[in-house]
């Protein structure tokens, strides 16, 4: 059974077992778990369920692994002729999370 969930604006397809990567948060400093309640869609063949837009009852929990920041993606202008050259990098903060229960 898999679930389509909706996080910070984006939707992620989730099966029980899956380790994905979300958006950060804030969190408390103990927490080790999450609640995704914004099930977009769940189940598989006949017993799927569709949301309008949610489905009621619905949720995915899951288990945080750990928080950290994406290898740097290396950002280039540059113009010909001109001397114009400029070099950014940007690492992009995520948070791990293993899906432990689709429950609904």
């Amino acid at each position: 059974m898999y679930a389509v969930i909706e996080d910070s604006g984006t939707q992620i397809k989730v099966a029980e077992g899956d380790t994905i990567r979300i958006d950060p948060r804030e969190l408390p400093e103990d927490a080790k778990s999450l609640t995704f309640d914004r099930v977009v869609f769940m189940g598989e063949g006949v017993t799927a369920k569709v949301g309008a837009p949610y489905v009621e009852g619905a949720s995915v929990e899951a288990e945080i692994l750990e928080e950290g920041r994406a290898e740097k993606i290396e950002v280039v202008k540059f113009k010909r002729r001109k001397t114009y050259r400029r070099r950014r990098g940007h690492r992009q903060p995520y948070v791990e999370v293993k899906i432990t229960k689709i429950a609904g």
